[in-house]
């Protein structure tokens, strides 16, 4: 615990790889907090021992936590596509001099090619493949940018698999999406569970994110292409510059060895 009374150890998460570098850190008794955007975050976060903090922040009022509540490490868990978060995490960490991980896990998308399979670097362009196709589009992209995917699919059926929360689900209705287009359940799906799925839907297109192992990437598409059903996958965004105070690891392995580091070198501040 540092000396203001605040864990030294701060990530911003909401994603399942947060909750596994939480319990590593809860394993190796260290005491942390973590930031998530939403109360949704919150839930995912599970029963780990950190703080938990809801709420957006931008680069400013992330230098005016990590100094406040003097921060001397920073893991960077968040979304592989919330690149202005993870920006603003390095811009705030250059200013205020805190040392930094980003997790970023791996990628899977060359482990499958098809015909039948899209590789886009943009909402825009998985738009622009799926108004040449069918009728029927399934998004398994989230709901962040439901509105921009009505947009660039104006004149389809939408289909939309989000999170089954009360704000999720508020939003999908203030876009005009029923019943029959809501989806509200939590990932990720096993391959079997998606082929059902997509037998039962229908889609003629399915849209989807590079989402990695943890995020279930090849039983999402891999069932798409059984079933001959043109599926679009949306890119990462260009890989986060980290600057002079960042690192990336890509495993958790990779982390531990990092914390162990950290343990060793991190002078302990007691009140």
């Amino acid at each position: 615990m540092t000396s203001n009374g605040h864990p030294p150890i701060h990530l911003f998460g909401g994603t399942s790889d947060a909750r596994l570098i939480c319990q590593r850190l809860d394993a190796a008794g260290e005491r942390y907090s973590l930031s998530v955007a939403t109360e949704a975050g919150k839930q995912l976060a599970g029963d780990i021992r950190g703080e938990v903090l809801v709420g957006r922040m931008d680069a400013a009022a992330m230098v005016d936590f990590l100094t406040t509540r003097a921060v001397r490490w920073v893991i960077d868990a968040s979304h592989p596509y919330a690149e202005r978060l993870s920006d603003n995490v390095v811009a705030a960490c250059e200013q205020a001099n805190v040392p930094l991980i980003r997790y970023q896990r791996p990628s899977e998308i060359d482990a499958l090619n098809h015909p039948l399979l899209h590789k886009v670097d943009s909402l825009a362009a998985a738009c622009a493949v799926a108004q040449g196709l069918g009728p029927r589009v399934l998004l398994t992209t989230g709901s962040k940018q439901l509105a921009e995917y009505q947009h660039g699919l104006a004149g389809k059926t939408l289909l939309a698999r989000v999170l089954p929360t009360a704000e999720v689900l508020s939003q999908c209705e203030a876009l005009g999406l029923g019943v029959d287009n809501i989806i509200a359940l939590r990932g990720p799906f096993s391959a079997q569970f998606n082929q059902a799925l997509y037998e039962y839907c229908q889609p003629d297109v399915v849209i989807t994110k590079e989402s990695g192992a943890q995020g279930g990437y090849q039983e999402k598409v891999a069932p798409c292409l059984a079933l001959n059903i043109p599926c679009i996958v949306v890119r990462r965004p260009a890989t986060v510059v980290l600057g002079r105070i960042g690192q990336q690891v890509t495993s958790l392995d990779e982390f531990s060895q990092h914390l162990t580091h950290w343990q060793q070198s991190d002078p302990r501040v007691t009140i």
